[in-house]
């Protein structure tokens, strides 16, 4: 029986599908493509790997600690059990992150084949997918380094390339090579023209000691800091986090460039399984519309949408009505604080806007007007000089920290199901149009006791009523001393 640990690597804040990806919400847990969301999506495949020569343990999670709990709830919902996550306390690109999982994987001695997969992509044909694996997993478990290559339709520019040896191939895996950087329009159509060449889908499968034992070869320096950074870890339930100090002075490297191109030739050898099964790299919103259905003019729309004589647009309207009239190739992304019209031609260039907020310091970098946290989320519905309200939802059995705040009182009014409210030295049942105030410099704390997920309309009022003003005196998730 051969032993599978699935690693899903999970950075990355998705710039270039900014309004709907922000940095505290990025793409791999939107659900741009169906009812899972990309991330999900990726458990679910390789979840489903297991048959009676495969056994497919929890998988490992490599993410940054802002999305710690997204991850967790999004596994949840699938569905799937979570064997823990690892917390990057800042990107340091796909080598170390892999390092990390294959750490982890051999304690207590074990060395389980390892599947890799980025968390923002998708796939159309599952069986297609699962019948790739299982075939590079079954290479993987004798100690070779497998990477799976799409089968290119089109001379792309944005992928980098595989390109097998043709001489030697065996049921259908194939020597690599030589791996070969994003071409330009001519050399891309040169590649589909000669055959041979595959899109690097960023997709590994090879044991863990495989990986470390080549990362000793060619970058024993990403392997000697990446294990300083393990040493120091801390484990807190599910959440492991590597040494802060150590993890930031690790090199930033991928996994292509730190081992993998070098593989061919050398004593680590490296063969492709093809993947043919609809797949695609959700890098841009371009990308998004190559994939959904579309209607007899190419029109691919999400949500309230109405058009006339308009051709080949993507609409995803999140919160209110969008319409078009006599347009073409336009890209149209509706949220409640920010809306997008691009060229769909240039929908890599979506990228210069989240530059020029970032200089700015604009919250719609960072944020979406409604915000998750680990025990549900609200939603700023609207704000002035001195006053702002939020439509709050807490889940069943959950509660937010016990907090105060400095510079701001709030006033509680239930909307929805029951709220147990900490309030000084009082504590509150409040259930549907009740209310209470919680004077400004008090300690108090919002909790959910029922089985129904809890709404309620916070007004605040102060002076200041940033979300830094919250001196967190308990939390239920180890948040002390963070926002939010």
């Amino acid at each position: 029986m051969i032993q599978v640990t699935p690693v899903i690597l999970c950075g990355g804040s998705g710039t270039r599908l900014w309004p709907l990806s922000r940095t505290g919400f990025p793409k791999q847990f939107l659900c741009l493509t169906g009812n899972e969301s990309l991330f999900q999506q990726a458990a679910l495949r390789l979840n489903h790997l297991g048959n009676a020569d495969i056994a497919v343990a929890s998988p490992i999670i490599v993410t940054g600690e802002d999305h710690r709990f997204l991850a967790a709830e999004q596994l949840r919902e699938a569905g799937i059990e979570l064997g823990f996550a690892l917390l990057e306390p800042v990107g340091r690109n796909t080598a170390p992150a892999l390092t990390l999982a294959a750490l982890a994987a051999m304690e207590g001695d074990a060395d389980p084949v390892l599947v890799v997969s980025p968390a923002d992509q998708t796939v159309v044909n599952a069986a297609a997918f699962t019948a790739a694996m299982q075939q590079a997993v079954g290479e993987a478990a004798n100690g070779t380094i497998v990477i799976l290559g799409v089968t290119p339709d089109k001379p792309e520019t944005g992928y980098g390339y595989i390109q097998i040896n043709q001489a030697e191939t065996n049921a259908g895996v194939h020597a690599v090579r030589r791996f070969v950087e994003k071409p330009d329009a001519n050399t891309a159509q040169s590649y589909l023209n000669e055959g041979g060449y595959y899109w690097n889908a960023g997709m590994f499968v090879l044991k863990a000691s495989v990986w470390l034992k080549a990362l000793e070869q060619f970058r024993p320096d990403i392997l000697q800091a990446t294990q300083a950074a393990w040493d120091k870890r801390s484990t807190d339930n599910q959440f492991m986090r590597p040494g802060m100090a150590e993890f930031a002075a690790i090199p930033s490297e991928s996994v292509d460039y730190a081992a993998m191109e070098q593989c061919p030739g050398s004593s680590f050898p490296i063969k492709m399984v093809p993947l043919d099964a609809g797949w695609n790299d959700l890098g841009a919103w371009d990308a998004v519309w190559n994939v959904l259905p579309k209607d007899g003019a190419g029109n691919a729309h999400l949500g309230d949408v109405l058009t006339t004589d308009s051709n080949n647009t993507l609409v995803h309207a999140t919160s209110r009505l969008v319409s078009l009239v006599g347009v073409e190739n336009l890209i149209v992304v509706e949220t409640p604080d920010a809306v997008l019209v691009a060229d769909k031609t240039r929908s890599q260039d979506v990228k210069h806007i989240v530059t020029q907020l970032q200089k700015t310091k604009r919250e719609e970098h960072t944020l979406h007007r409604k915000v998750h946290r680990p025990w549900g989320w609200y939603d700023t519905i609207d704000e002035g000089g001195r006053f702002k309200v939020k439509r709050i939802q807490v889940k069943p059995k959950a509660s937010l920290s016990l907090q105060k705040h400095h510079h701001r009182a709030e006033h509680w009014i239930v909307v929805t199901g029951t709220a147990e409210i900490t309030n000084g030295d009082k504590v509150l049942t409040l259930t549907e149009n009740q209310s209470t105030y919680i004077p400004l410099g008090e300690v108090h704390r919002l909790a959910n006791p029922g089985s129904i997920p809890l709404e309620i309309i916070e007004v605040q009022s102060g002076s200041y009523l940033g979300e830094d003003d919250i001196v967190r005196i308990e939390d239920t998730y180890g948040r002390n001393g963070l926002i939010g």
